[in-house]
């Protein structure tokens, strides 16, 4: 069993969507191991986003993720990280095709309504960056 790290962006609170790309993920399998709403800050999306804090996009970033509430949940599911990527669709909203959840919901690249874990390595770094061990069941 493996755990991945999701965050539903700001796009998927404010188009109220974490209710329908919950159930898709529950329906698929994963288990929920751990769920909070959050309102990110820069010491956390600094941490989060480590790789591209130095990018000129960086900003970007920042504003959208910060622009509203994120829920952030641990699922665990066999190939949880593999699973949900294929699940999700390419970053590129606009490249995902239909029956993804970026496909179906997304809009572009930024507003692509859900991050996920890319590998073990970062799903362990981001889970241990957003959930203290004994938030997660």
């Amino acid at each position: 069993m493996e755990r991945t790290l999701i965050i539903f962006k700001p796009d998927c609170i404010k188009r109220k969507l974490e209710g329908k790309v919950l159930d898709i993920f529950l329906s698929k399998g994963f288990n929920l191991k751990a769920c909070k709403m959050m309102k990110l800050d820069m010491d956390i999306l600094s941490r989060h986003y480590d790789h591209l804090k130095d990018m000129p996009f960086f900003p970007g970033i920042v504003d959208f993720m910060t622009s509203d509430n994120v829920m952030v949940l641990v699922f665990e599911a066999e190939n949880a990280i593999s699973k949900a990527r294929e699940l999700l669709g390419p970053t590129d909203s606009k490249k995902a095709e239909k029956g993804t959840i970026r496909g179906d919901f997304g809009t572009d690249m930024r507003m692509n309504v859900c991050h996920a874990s890319d590998s073990v390595e970062s799903a362990e770094r981001e889970i241990a960056n957003f959930f203290l061990p004994e938030e997660i069941f």
